[in-house]
């Protein structure tokens, strides 16, 4: 039996106002949600400075766990930070080889009232404007050959844009076009994870963004640097006769372990983590950290420091 691996997330957001914030109203997104391979322990927000009411929590269309609170006193700074631990297995997927074929899809989705048909429905949406579809529709059609398995295509669609565009912090903003980014063949996660969805959707298949975070290592003999993670994108689509499968185009790869998921919807916006809507504060910076520990290094090191067993790294936990 595959053993779940237990990680700690930290995610601190922090903005500093030129001028006086007189009101705000916030909305998060940053309680990691239950799925078929996932399990939330916990999960704990701290706000500064503190709300007079504590945030109420409600769940939106998608499932995901939302929270809610106004910011009713001046202030000219604001953090939230986020404290989860999460177990998580393998995920389980599909041969693509064996998966339908791809021009099959739209005629076997299901249909009904049931959540899983609005959520099919909400993430099947077209692409506009007709010229961006269509250049959208020439880059993807080679991995959708007639007949091709669904996932089979999906994966060498992802594999083909983790080979073709570069990662490229710094290069776009969350406002930047998909025509943009399919012509300089650069950007970050969020960037890739919209433009594989319209990739699929401009293919007749449902598709949605998935918010997260993915494990990474530091170099070998170094010590990870605290804040050095970060939120990570990626992708779900429908297969039908099984269900969503996830695909990182930013890595070229089938969703694993290390990626631990937050929140899915249409795209960015149905997820962002931390959201709001302020009366002043002028100019701001923003500062965003994200931690995510492997909770055995965390023992291991606890044990180290006690004596119970020789260091191998300088990991901490901020």
């Amino acid at each position: 039996m595959t053993e779940e691996m237990l990680y700690r997330i930290r995610h601190r957001t922090a903005y500093r106002y030129g001028s006086q914030v007189l009101v705000s109203q916030n909305l998060l997104h940053l309680t990691p949600r239950e799925t078929l391979n996932q399990r939330c322990l916990e999960s704990h927000v701290l706000i500064l400075p503190g709300p007079a009411v504590a945030p109420s929590s409600r769940t939106d269309f998608f499932g995901n766990i939302v929270q809610n609170f106004d910011l009713d006193i001046p202030h000219k700074r604001f953090e939230v930070t986020s404290t989860s631990r999460v177990a998580v297995l393998p995920p389980s997927v599909p041969d693509p080889d064996g998966t339908p074929a791809w021009d099959a899809v739209p005629e076997n989705m299901p249909t009904g009232l049931d959540a899983e048909h609005h959520l099919l429905h909400a993430c099947s949406a077209g692409v506009e404007p007709q010229w961006l579809a269509a250049a959208i529709r020439d880059y993807a059609a080679p991995s959708f050959p007639a007949d091709r398995p669904v996932l089979a295509a999906g994966l060498d669609l992802t594999r083909r844009m983790f080979r073709d565009f570069a990662y490229a912090p710094g290069t776009t903003t969350i406002s930047t076009p998909l025509s943009t980014v399919l012509r300089t063949r650069r950007g970050v996660c969020q960037d890739f994870a919209h433009l594989l969805i319209a990739a699929f959707r401009c293919m007749g298949l449902p598709a949605g963004y998935v918010s997260g975070y993915l494990v990474t290592e530091p170099p070998k003999g170094q010590a990870r640097l605290v804040g050095a993670d970060q939120s990570h994108a990626w992708v779900r689509l429908h297969v039908p006769g099984w269900g969503w499968v996830d695909l990182d185009p930013t890595n070229g790869v089938l969703a694993g372990q290390g990626h631990i998921t937050v929140a899915w919807g249409r795209g960015f916006l149905d997820v962002v983590p931390v959201k709001g809507v302020i009366t002043g504060g002028g100019e701001h910076d923003l500062k965003v950290e994200v931690d995510v520990i492997p909770e055995s290094e965390i023992a291991g090191a606890a044990g180290a420091a006690s004596g119970e067993a020789e260091p191998s790294r300088s990991d901490r936990v901020a």
